[in-house]
């Protein structure tokens, strides 16, 4: 499962975040799988809103996360803001209807918006799995002490989930190096809300 990048191309930060779909196959478990202590009251971004569809107050939805049926869990977004009342998928993503759209001119206005949920509102989550959503943002520590960075993003392409570091700043402001490490127990010891910790052989 490969979450997407934020509608700014930038991937998913604090405030504008993609994942919500689960990754199974950690070889150390969530400690706090309920999502207690994880930033639970930070706003989870499950789609974008991209464009009107047709005349009648359609929205083209693009999709983070699991699909359509992982968004028709809710049917309240942006804290009340936006309620669905139909949805359905689409072969670029989905089309929605919202109560507060009622025509094409809304719907073009509603252009940009992202789709909104508490964490605690996500469906709780079993033994070994996570919302790569609890990933992003952590701080990143070598084995060795060195403070590395913060998690900016998880890819997968298919053999597992993948973690994209970034490292400090440079003192002129400079955006630091990034770097990728899989997310298994050989490079990833131990993880838990504080943080990450990496191995330093996998470390660049």
């Amino acid at each position: 499962m490969q979450p997407p990048p934020s509608p700014s191309g930038e991937g998913p930060g604090v405030g504008a975040v993609g994942m919500t779909q689960r990754s199974s196959g950690t070889p150390h478990p969530n400690p706090s799988p309920q999502g207690e202590g994880l930033k639970s009251d930070r706003p989870v971004v499950l789609a974008v809103i991209t464009g009107a569809h047709g005349l009648g107050g359609e929205v083209r939805l693009k999709l983070f996360g699991e699909g359509v049926d992982a968004l028709k869990r809710f049917k309240s977004f942006n804290g009340g803001a936006l309620s669905l009342s139909a949805i359905r998928a689409d072969k670029t993503g989905a089309i929605a209807r919202f109560r507060q759209i009622a025509d094409r001119t809304m719907a073009e206005k509603a252009r940009g918006t992202e789709l909104s949920v508490p964490r605690s509102a996500l469906p709780p989550l079993g033994d070994g799995e996570y919302y790569h959503h609890d990933l992003i943002g952590l701080p990143a520590v070598s084995t060795t002490g060195e403070q590395l960075g913060t998690v900016v993003l998880v890819e997968n392409f298919g053999a597992g989930d993948i973690l994209e570091i970034e490292r400090p700043a440079s003192a002129d402001g400079a955006r630091g190096k990034r770097f990728m490490v899989p997310m298994t127990l050989a490079a990833v010891p131990e993880w838990s809300d504080a943080g990450i910790t990496i191995d330093a052989a996998f470390v660049e």
